[in-house]
């Protein structure tokens, strides 16, 4: 089994293309949390961390049954420095412990020896002195790939070792994305055209069991129109669809980006999900909300697919 193949395996479990993300601002943190966090640790940053890890475990505790996986986004860890990115590292742990596969969201990339410790730090292991060493925690890693082949190479290394994936930057949700990434290029295609066709080519070795590589294309819910040209373009590559719900994107939007088997996809939310206490719509209890927002999710978007032809399941 490839990346894919796990991927495919827990979307068949949970019959559930969603991804959460666990992107925790502390001002929107419960105030028990922070209250708890601040009577253990006083008013330091290591009781924001403490929070920060709190409010991941509860959120996980719900929503374990209704994804597949989830994708931390190491920036709301980073800004805390050593002890948020130990909140990050806890969160990994407490994730996989309940049996979801992590995506992590580092949009990490260099060259030479600068990738391959990237490519280790978050799908490899690290030799410490003579024998020991540490293993990453993630599944998979969100990529950047404006360095080239020999930036990602290290990744597709650790990917085929490891049993990892990527999700390389493709057509990605942001308004301004098109600055870049729809400049027109020397054979007429637009730059995320041509970033579609070297994410196939490096893929291609790392095709698995069910036909997909372990290296995907982030792909955003809102375009739609551009997701669906895509798609024809990269049959065997799993999407990371950002955009969805908070950015604007709705179930209809992220239908092409699924194939015709009904596979193919993992759609995100992040703030819809995990601060769904704080819409009109949904319970005042933070845990309750996002669980009522998962499978109000789940299910639009498997309605969707049947509606399309495209449920993977009978």
């Amino acid at each position: 089994m490839n990346f894919a193949d796990r991927l495919m395996e827990k979307i068949d479990q949970k019959q559930s293309h969603v991804c959460v993300g666990l992107d925790p601002r502390l001002n929107r943190i419960p105030d028990q949390i922070k209250q708890k966090a601040v009577e253990r640790c006083g008013k330091t940053i290591e009781a924001a961390a403490w929070s920060l890890f709190e409010f991941n475990c509860g959120i996980i505790d719900v929503i374990k049954e209704h994804v597949s996986v989830v994708k931390p986004q190491l920036a709301f860890y980073e800004i805390y420095g050593s002890v948020g990115i130990e909140a990050f590292e806890k969160t990994v742990d407490y994730a996989k412990k309940q049996d979801l596969l992590v995506l992590t969201d580092g949009k990490r990339n260099d060259i030479g020896s600068t990738a391959q410790a990237y490519a280790d730090a978050y799908l490899g292991q690290q030799e410490i002195w003579e024998d020991k060493k540490v293993k990453a925690s993630s599944d998979a890693l969100t990529v950047t790939p404006y360095l080239g082949h020999d930036g990602i190479a290290p990744f597709l290394k650790n990917c085929e070792e490891y049993v990892k994936g990527i999700f390389i930057l493709v057509k990605t949700s942001n308004s301004s994305a098109g600055e870049l990434q729809d400049l027109e290029i020397a054979t007429g295609n637009k730059l995320y055209q041509k970033l579609a066709e070297l994410v196939v080519d490096w893929g291609q070795d790392l095709i698995g069991q069910r036909g997909y590589s372990s290296v995907g294309a982030v792909v955003g819910a809102t375009y739609p129109q551009e997701a669906e040209r895509l798609r024809e373009v990269m049959p065997q590559n799993y999407f990371l669809v950002p955009g969805y719900g908070a950015q604007g994107g709705g179930a209809e939007d992220v239908l092409p980006a699924f194939n015709d088997d009904g596979y193919g996809a993992i759609v995100n939310s992040s703030r819809g999900v995990i601060f769904a206490y704080q819409q009109q719509e949904y319970s005042n209890d933070y845990q309750q909300a996002a669980e009522e927002a998962v499978i109000e999710m789940k299910e639009t978007i498997n309605q969707a697919l049947a509606g399309a032809d495209k449920l993977a399941w009978g």
